[in-house]
């Protein structure tokens, strides 16, 4: 196992099992960029840390189901689902709280890491926003006919 393989099972654990935003930022580096379906560009680790704590306070039984864990170089990606039951609140990217739903939610994910020196220096989100919130009834509701 590589660097960056190591550097996203790390991640993956400090977020889904040990809910510990000290050991997620322990996995960035300072100038770390994430780029994500619904915050756009993140720069920075504490930008970065503060968006996945919102995941942990939102989701607190969240777990990732692996489909794949791939390594090529210094990039690792993970392929599968983000399974969470929405019991915190949710952040718009407008700054709005979104009030929990109680909603669980099962969304296809692909994480795509770079490691450098020993830490993410780029973070690749990929995940179907429409999918996600309308497993959590926050679309409005389609007219038919």
């Amino acid at each position: 196992m590589g660097e960056a393989r190591d550097l996203a099972d790390r991640l993956t654990d400090a977020v889904m099992t040990l809910k510990d935003l000290k050991a997620v930022a322990a996995c960035y580096s300072d100038n770390a960029v994430a780029v994500t379906p619904d915050r756009g560009q993140i720069t920075g680790r504490d930008g970065i840390v503060e968006y996945l704590g919102q995941f942990i306070e939102a989701f607190p039984d969240a777990q990732f189901e692996y489909l794949a864990k791939h390594e090529s170089g210094n990039v690792a990606i993970d392929e599968g689902y983000f399974v969470g039951t929405n019991t915190g609140e949710l952040h718009a990217p407008n700054g709005e709280s979104i009030p929990a739903t109680g909603r669980q939610v099962r969304v296809r994910d692909c994480d795509i890491v770079v490691a450098e020196y020993g830490l993410i220096r780029e973070h690749h989100f990929y995940w179907d926003q429409i999918e996600f919130l309308g497993q959590l009834g926050l679309l409005p509701e389609q007219a038919s006919g």
